[in-house]
């Protein structure tokens, strides 16, 4: 079971966030303003729950927001180690930095998250971007306060990459931008060693939060408004396998989707060789569970996927989904698909091409191999050329456009629920809203209807979203 960081261990960080706000109400009062924070985060949603961590406790040391780096006090960048370019976009941006700095000595620059828990990548920035301040990994989140403090005293680099595997740091402030809608994380790290991927090395061991922990964020996000609850993990589906209880993640489903007000749930990942017929039925049950599955298959070919280490076989993959589409007939899927992994060749790759024709996904996020130092998978040459990959690349989009715009057609003349989340990014005239499918929806209406539901008649479909107008 996982250790939870001890109440002394969070008294200690409440305290430097006091010194904080102490030295920015100072701050404050000699200058007139307060200082500015920014944040800005790469990778998946779990790092996105991290930042709001982050945000929250810079919030409760008295810091304001911006989004200008020239403004910026304090700056963090919560880094993604998946693939090489989120890499190379956080060095560029580091510096840029390193010209602001230097009209600016006070400023204060931060790289927390999955990138630096990689010892050679704190070795190169400490390198190559001596300007950085503060360096710390993803187990070290909880102490960002102490590390900040320290970092504003101190002339070098503060530095915190330790490894402490097994550790939940609950009471946690933070800081989300929508109020309607929320991630919240019911696990940690990963167990599965996937050969290509280096998740377990930079987020440690699968550790579950318990049951009431989960319940209660869920039910203070319920008191201040949010319907919508996203259940997140790397791979949900080993939820409780390390609790001292008898749960698993079809039941804490079935728990959060008795919580009053609770209206919508989501949740990912899914590792297939996890699904069980359990969460199927959870899935197929619960009346405010979303009618939505992402499921990765990663690619089509027995052969890789066993160098993968997926733990699965092409048959074993679709005859889920089969039970999945037979519990759920409606059901949305979505998946994640790898072209390119090193020893794939031709062949292979038309097994996935087979795989996509058969379920047919709504939607699917597709990658070209990223090769990352420290995963088996790094050591081994490649089949294809680069020009291949890119043209298998390029005929997987070409496949699943085709699928995800003919499903989208059968959306037409439908009146769907829509939580509406915000501004369309093309057009400040339109809104824009996800159903229950998880599709966008966007049409045209008043602001004042930013996170509330409300009917829409799809009138357009187009590949990646659908057109509508309020009913």
């Amino acid at each position: 079971m996982a250790k939870l960081i001890t109440d002394e261990q969070i008294a200690e960080q409440k305290s430097y966030i006091m010194k904080l706000k102490e030295e920015n109400m100072r701050y404050a009062a000699e200058n007139g303003h307060t200082r500015l924070a920014l944040t800005k985060t790469y990778g998946c949603q779990q790092n996105e729950n991290d930042t709001e961590r982050i945000r929250g406790m810079l919030e409760e040391a008295g810091f304001d927001f911006t989004e200008d780096d020239n403004k910026a006090d304090v700056v963090i960048y919560n880094t993604c180690a998946v693939r090489e370019n989120a890499e190379q976009k956080v060095f560029g941006r580091l510096g840029i930095l390193k010209h602001i700095k230097e009209s600016r000595p006070e400023m204060i620059i931060g790289v927390c998250g999955c990138m630096v828990q990689q010892e050679h990548i704190t070795e190169k920035i400490k390198r190559v971007h001596e300007h950085v301040d503060l360096v710390f990994g993803t187990h070290a989140l909880y102490k960002m306060p102490k590390l900040l403090f320290e970092a504003m005293h101190s002339k070098g680099t503060v530095i915190d990459i330790e490894d402490s595997d097994g550790m939940i740091a609950e009471d946690i402030p933070m800081k989300r931008d929508d109020v309607s809608k929320a991630w919240v994380s019911v696990m940690y790290g990963c167990n599965n060693f996937c050969s290509y991927c280096i998740v377990p090395y930079v987020r440690g061991r699968e550790r579950s939060r318990t049951p009431e922990a989960v319940l209660n964020e869920v039910k203070e996000l319920v008191s201040k408004g949010c319907s919508e609850i996203s259940l997140l993990g790397q791979n949900v589906n080993s939820y409780g396998k390390d609790l001292d209880m008898d749960i698993d993640f079809a039941d804490l489903i079935r728990m959060v989707n008795d919580v009053e007000g609770v209206k919508r749930i989501r949740f990912m990942t899914s590792h297939p060789k996890d699904l069980s017929d359990k969460l199927i039925d959870a899935i197929a049950e619960c009346d405010n569970v979303c009618k939505q599955l992402h499921l990765p298959f990663q690619a089509g070919s027995d052969k890789i996927l066993k160098e993968m280490n997926r733990k699965y076989t092409k048959a074993d993959y679709l005859e889920k989904i089969e039970k999945v589409k037979k519990a759920i007939p409606n059901i949305s899927l979505s998946t994640d698909v790898i072209v390119g992994f090193p020893t794939e060749t031709n062949e292979d790759f038309e097994e996935t091409l087979d795989v996509l024709r058969k379920v047919e996904f709504d939607n699917i996020f597709s990658f070209i191999y990223s090769r990352r130092e420290g995963t088996p998978a790094a050591k081994l040459d490649f089949v294809l050329t680069d020009e291949e990959i890119h043209h298998n690349f390029d005929r997987l989009l070409e496949v699943q456009n085709e699928i995800s715009k003919r499903k989208n057609d059968e959306y037409v003349g439908r009146i769907e629920r829509v939580l509406v989340d915000g501004v369309s990014k093309n057009d400040e005239n339109t809104l824009s809203g996800r159903c229950d499918s998880s599709k966008i929806v966007n049409f045209k209406g008043d602001k004042s209807l930013i996170g509330k539901y409300i009917n829409v008649k799809i009138t357009q479909a187009h590949t990646w979203s659908l057109n509508g107008e309020i009913v």
